[in-house]
């Protein structure tokens, strides 16, 4: 556990000092648009995008659908990240088709390279999306990586959280898949 926290705060740190997010000020947080510049929180609409994957196809969350989803930002520098990566995929096969797990890979601070290597050498089948200009990132706002978002088919930000260890992960996602 302490490997993990080492781990999260240099990917933090990294993180932090490759990718300027838009400053938020008490301009933004008194005006109508200040949902667009804060980070989701639980209850609140998730914020819509589309994004291209790794495979071609496009993707899109916001809104309501069929399935719930797991939106899981991450990178392939990031140690966390490779933690986490063989329970999401070990969780995308137990649920077998029950909700979307959409990896967004925040391609603009990574190589296609590592990001295929990375997707390659951990064996994930699940969709990756590659947010080049940090689209995805911007509109959902989190200072770390990885963080997960759960979105209900309604389209709401049920939880939010960096990194659990697979039996956490499961249990949220079963009352999610639960309704």
């Amino acid at each position: 556990m302490k490997r993990q926290w080492r781990w999260l705060l240099v990917a933090t740190a990294v993180w932090l000092a490759l990718v300027p997010l838009p400053a938020v000020n008490a301009a933004a947080m008194s005006s109508p648009q200040a949902d667009a510049v804060v980070a989701p929180k639980v209850g609140a609409l998730a914020p819509a995008f589309a994004l291209d994957g790794l495979d071609g196809k496009t993707y899109t969350v916001g809104g309501k659908r069929d399935k719930p989803v797991l939106l899981n930002f991450w990178a392939s520098w990031c140690g966390p990240c490779a933690e986490e990566a063989p329970d999401l995929q070990r969780l995308f096969e137990a649920f077998g088709g029950q909700f979307d797990l959409y990896a967004v890979n925040v391609t603009k601070t990574d190589e296609m390279k590592a990001v295929r290597s990375f997707v390659a050498g951990n064996k994930l089948t699940f969709p990756i999306l590659l947010d080049k200009k940090l689209e995805a990132a911007s509109l959902y706002r989190f200072s770390v990586i990885p963080t997960s978002f759960l979105i209900d088919r309604d389209g709401y930000v049920v939880d939010t959280f960096h990194g659990l260890p697979y039996e956490q992960l499961s249990r949220k996602m079963q009352r999610l898949i639960d309704g």
